[in-house]
């Protein structure tokens, strides 16, 4: 958000033009703020963005070895330990061992947690209602079009 501060003399903006003029700074920082709201409503449910995450993932493509999922989100491991703690004791997920490899552990998402997903979209949607405001419906269209197109060409 830019802040206009005006003196006797001039108008001074907080942001500097330079960057404003940079869609990758617009990009950050709009980002930086969608990712700051989300986490605040996902706080009110003593939830974080990983949380939501693995939830996502697993309605997504199903039950995954907990390796393999770390991997897909790109979390390291020991925080996927973490996270799955958290959402075991939520009873929104399920880990079961492997009985082909006992040393493997599968998770698979609960009914539980197939509606807190549903829940915490609703919030990542009202969020996203509100930072998109002051577009139109067709601009949103046109917006996430070309944000998707430069999301699937990044590298990982």
């Amino acid at each position: 958000m830019t802040e206009t501060v005006t003196t006797a003399t001039e108008t001074v903006t907080e942001t500097p033009p330079t960057l404003t003029a940079l869609t990758t700074y617009l990009l950050s920082r709009v980002g930086k703020s969608a990712r700051g709201r989300t986490a605040a409503r996902l706080a009110g449910r003593d939830l974080r963005m990983w949380h939501m995450a693995v939830l996502a993932a697993l309605a997504d493509f199903g039950p995954h070895a907990q390796r393999e999922l770390a991997e897909r989100l790109t979390i390291d491991p020991s925080d996927m330990t973490k996270v799955l703690d958290d959402l075991t004791a939520l009873g929104h997920v399920e880990r079961t061992r492997d009985p082909r490899d006992r040393r493997r552990l599968t998770v698979a998402l609960s009914p539980a947690g197939a509606a807190e997903l549903a829940r915490l979209t609703d919030d990542a949607l009202a969020v996203q209602d509100e930072l998109l405001a002051p577009l139109t419906g067709r601009e949103r269209e046109r917006l996430h079009a070309l944000l998707g197109k430069v999301f699937r060409s990044l590298d990982g």
